[in-house]
């Protein structure tokens, strides 16, 4: 595994654990809200240097994205 591809897995397991908590969903809503997202697509794309970025940023990406 890359160092591009361990970074994006755990900002994502990050932001997933972030919405478990902060939205009181179950794990399977939010790994699905997670994966069908544009800022998981950004997130998997190195040029977009989003998998640099905290947890935290990439949460409050999501939660734009979404409209929580």
């Amino acid at each position: 595994m890359s160092d591009f591809q361990y970074m994006v897995e755990c900002t994502t397991r990050d932001v997933i654990r972030l919405l478990m908590e902060r939205n009181d969903m179950q794990m399977e809503d939010a790994l699905d809200k997670v994966y069908n997202s544009r800022t998981y697509e950004n997130l998997q794309n190195e040029k977009s240097g989003l998998y640099i970025q905290s947890p935290e940023y990439v949460y409050e990406e999501l939660m734009h994205e979404v409209h929580f």
